[in-house]
């Protein structure tokens, strides 16, 4: 890869231009958002130093073609048109994983098969030997994506999704995923020069991604990746992302402000502390146990920017979608003591907007998993 690569980096959707402005940062060229991620250029150099600083995409993958195909037999004729030989030896290990939109197939686990099936085959006649499939630990993990009859397969650079960042130790039902969490923090334009409270923090990822922002902490810092162990460039790789880690680490700094969680359960404010703590972010997270429709207690001067993912109604239970109402208006009224600070909050409820009782200055939809969401957005908050 001393050449500049076409890549591709996938994102949740909804935040792709995001994404797209992050790489260009990164020293991406030729960026191009695409349906759930961004398309761009980048040589060794440039491809490590995004796979280590993306707060926002899920992978970065090295396409190897796009087919059509119809059927169990275009699956696998596809997938053993691709010289795969060209990357793996006869001792790589290799997985498939398979994601489908709209296809005629309706088991992920049988596209996976046949290409996996395709691809031993072909190895096992271009190198006299069939490597072994590893789905703890590969080399190798092959992305394939089926749309309609469209088949794309790409390698992973990174290996595990990026999301992974290592920190979440005691999760919790339904956490926000560590990159969109990223995402909503680039939306809200945090940069890590003033406050941040999580008033409904759950398992504390909005206020770690703040406090990695913080901090300049690279989110991939503690990870190996995949392509320092791919046979053609593995060496090269690993010396330049040894490189990039040790100047990453040698520009960390203390985190000008401070950075507060709070949940009402005790439950999810110590499975926070703990993901705190394994995040090494002890001085600069603070989480408490507190309800956010009562006083906060922590300072609110000067003001900062109020980020959170409120329950989208399957965790209060009492009281049914009016419930869920009534906290919005009490949450609403209790954020108004928040003189001067701006807000962020994602919502999964459509009656969210009007129960907070607030007028938002912009809207963005985001999805979160499977869940629709906007992201709402308000200037400082005026205390009546």
């Amino acid at each position: 890869m001393a050449r500049r690569l076409p890549l591709f980096a996938t994102t949740a959707r909804g935040t792709e231009d995001l994404l797209a402005e992050e790489l260009t940062e990164l020293g991406a060229s030729k960026v191009r958002q695409d349906r759930g991620g961004v398309r761009f250029s980048a040589n060794l150099d440039e491809a490590l130093r995004i796979c280590l600083w993306t707060r926002i995409a899920m992978r970065v993958l090295y396409p190897l073609g796009e087919f059509e195909s119809k059927g169990a037999e275009g699956l696998y004729e596809a997938a053993a048109s691709v010289p795969w030989e060209e990357h793996f030896t006869s001792d790589s290990t290799f997985m498939v994983e398979a994601t489908l939109r709209n296809t005629e197939h309706t088991h992920s686990g049988f596209v996976g098969l046949k290409i996996k099936d395709a691809i031993a085959d072909r190895l096992r006649a271009k190198l006299g030997s069939r490597p072994n499939v590893d789905t703890k630990d590969p080399v190798f993990r092959v992305v394939a994506h089926l749309a309609k009859e469209k088949l794309s397969l790409s390698l992973d650079l990174c290996g595990e999704p990026l999301n992974r960042r290592g920190y979440r130790v005691s999760p919790i039902v339904t956490p926000l995923k560590e990159t969109l969490a990223a995402a909503i923090l680039r939306a809200a334009k945090y940069t890590g020069e003033e406050p941040l409270l999580d008033p409904m923090c759950g398992s504390g990822t909005l206020a770690i991604e703040a406090g990695l922002i913080a901090v300049r902490r690279a989110p991939g810092i503690t990870r190996k990746f995949a392509v320092e162990r791919w046979p053609q460039l593995g060496a090269e790789a690993k010396r330049k992302i040894e490189d990039l880690r040790r100047d990453a680490r040698a520009n960390e700094r203390k985190a000008p402000c401070p950075i507060y969680g709070l949940d009402r359960e005790e439950k999810a404010s110590d499975a926070a502390t703990k993901n705190v703590a394994a995040a090494n972010l002890m001085q600069e997270v603070q989480i408490i146990q507190a309800d956010a429709t009562r006083s906060l207690p922590i300072p609110t001067n000067p003001p900062g920017l109020l980020v959170t993912n409120p329950p989208y109604g399957d965790r209060l239970k009492a009281g049914g979608q009016k419930g869920m109402k009534t906290f919005y208006f009490q949450i609403g009224e209790n954020f108004r003591c928040l003189k001067g600070w701006r807000m962020a909050i994602l919502s999964g409820n459509e009656a969210f907007e009007s129960a907070f009782h607030m007028r938002p200055s912009g809207k963005r939809e985001l999805w979160n998993g499977p869940i629709a969401c906007e992201l709402l957005t308000y200037h400082a908050v005026l205390c009546r």
